[in-house]
């Protein structure tokens, strides 16, 4: 068996699955956190005591008769989670979310120094934390599944770069910025080891095994962001496929034989374990805005109402909070709900929608950098689990779409496990004996159609308020002009 770690933002995650992609066991357990406004924290303690909970769980859940034992695990993180730990690893700070936005003003500084980062990466926060605990004698940073792994191994460990990358790391040069870094008063040895992900941490020790209940000796292997562990789940790992990702939020990532260069930094640039190049980006907009709009909401029930809204008398935009990254930087971007809903379901549709015409903008965006999209796209991610919304954002899209067997991160976890323990050969290998495709969706013409003019109004309000680029803008008005007339 294989166990993959999913450290996400509402609970933790694990699995166990064999060679086939069987899931032997799965477990799970609630993270809680603090919001208010740009403000998101988390307790890294709470990520360990989630983490002992849902493996745990996964471990009882394993049939009884003789199941392999845990040949090797990896685990994964929200993208530019970070915190200060001392040299032992314990926490110093809280974990600041890939979401927080405190740290404007010191990604506005790193940008003078060259550093092409956003306002809620890791680096700027970091840079923020360290004027809340000024550092002493050992403080290093950490990433969240970095703080997992030392508690499994029980030791500090190298970080792996798909997590070290919103932390400044330098993925084509395979160094830290240093010279950059010391002009921001940051010490070298700060910045922990970084290596591909794939490479082997260490081993689970008796004390690991005690709180987990993981085989001491069981191999750590290093992990991958969230974003990038929901795209090895999807098996979309040939050039030009895509995975979108949506959860809280919404993420899409790639497979590219060369990076993609974008001036704005919205679109960044994961190296793949095997030497490939994986880019995507991380939007604000997601499935969370439905929990904020509606707390107490049976989504089936309203799935089903939304039918009757194709499309809504609403337009939203819905971010979860404020701010947006991806498909353009706004960083004063806020929630838009334009028109007056007729009902608790009309406002449920606009938001589905508004999700799906954000996932398209998405994609134009993609395309205006000349990023090839002819492989397939593959949806994964909690919302996959509600199938009306699956076939909306087909409709919206206007193409086809994979939904594999089973979409979450930990599974893709598990399979970088295996290839990183030597099961296979290529991680492309491993994918294609682990992941299983489900089913393919296929684009209505006639819903495509029909939701062709909120989604350009969507482009035009938001190009109108500052937010979107023209050049953008036009490039997907190009693209809706061309998709009508094919």
């Amino acid at each position: 068996m294989w166990m993959g770690i999913d450290l996400g933002t509402q609970s933790v995650r694990a699995v166990l699955v064999g060679d086939d992609g069987a899931v032997f066991g799965s477990g799970a357990a609630p993270l809680g956190g603090r919001r208010d406004g740009v403000r998101h924290e988390q307790s890294p303690d709470d990520w360990w005591e989630a983490a002992r909970t849902a493996i745990g769980q996964a471990l009882k859940s394993v049939p009884d008769g003789g199941s392999p034992p845990v040949r090797a695990l990896a685990v994964c993180g929200t993208s530019g989670t970070v915190l200060l730990t001392d040299g032992a690893g314990r926490p110093l700070t809280p974990g600041l979310m890939y979401d927080d936005g405190r740290a404007t003003a010191e990604a506005a500084l790193a940008r003078e120094r060259g550093l092409r980062v956003q306002p809620t990466w890791a680096l700027p926060k970091v840079m923020w934390l360290l004027k809340e605990q000024p550092p002493t004698a050992g403080t290093r940073l950490t990433h969240q599944a970095d703080l997992v792994v030392s508690r499994l191994v029980g030791a500090p460990t190298p970080t792996d770069s798909s997590h070290a990358l919103k932390t400044g790391y330098d993925l084509t040069g395979g160094t830290w910025p240093h010279d950059e870094l010391r002009a921001l008063g940051l010490a070298p040895d700060l910045f922990p080891e970084v290596v591909r992900p794939g490479t082997r941490l260490g081993e689970v020790d008796a004390d690991g095994e005690s709180a987990t209940g993981v085989p001491a000796g069981t191999p750590v292997i290093a992990g991958m962001t969230d974003g990038c562990a929901a795209q090895i789940a999807s098996g979309s790992l040939g050039v030009g496929s895509w995975n979108s990702v949506l959860g809280t939020t919404l993420v899409l990532k790639g497979v590219t034989a060369a990076p993609v260069h974008d001036s704005t930094g919205v679109v960044y640039n994961h190296r793949a374990p095997d030497g490939g190049w994986l880019p995507g980006g991380a939007s604000g907009v997601g499935a969370g805005a439905l929990g904020r709009a509606f707390p107490d909401a049976d989504p089936a029930r309203l799935d089903a109402l939304a039918a009757a809204h194709e499309p809504s008398t609403a337009l939203a935009y819905p971010l979860v909070s404020r701010g947006e990254r991806f498909p353009f930087l706004a960083p004063d971007a806020t929630p838009l709900l334009l028109g007056r809903p007729r009902s608790d379901a009309d406002h449920w549709a606009a938001l589905l929608q508004g999700v799906g015409h954000t996932e398209r903008l998405c994609l134009d965006y993609l395309d205006h950098l000349g990023a090839p999209q002819d492989g397939p796209l593959t949806f994964t991610g909690g919302a996959s689990r509600s199938a009306y919304w699956n076939q909306l954002r087909t409709d919206i899209l206007g193409r086809s779409v994979h939904i594999p067997r089973h979409s979450e991160p930990a599974l893709g976890m598990a399979v970088l496990a295996a290839y990183g323990a030597g099961a296979a050969p290529t991680l492309a290998d491993a994918a294609e004996r682990m992941v299983g495709l489900s089913h393919v969706l296929r684009p209505d013409p006639a819903r495509t159609a029909r939701f062709l003019p909120p989604y350009l109004s969507m482009v035009d309000e938001l190009e109108q308020r500052g937010w979107l680029p023209a050049p953008v803008a036009a490039h997907a008005r190009t693209r809706a002009d061309a998709l009508e007339t094919s």
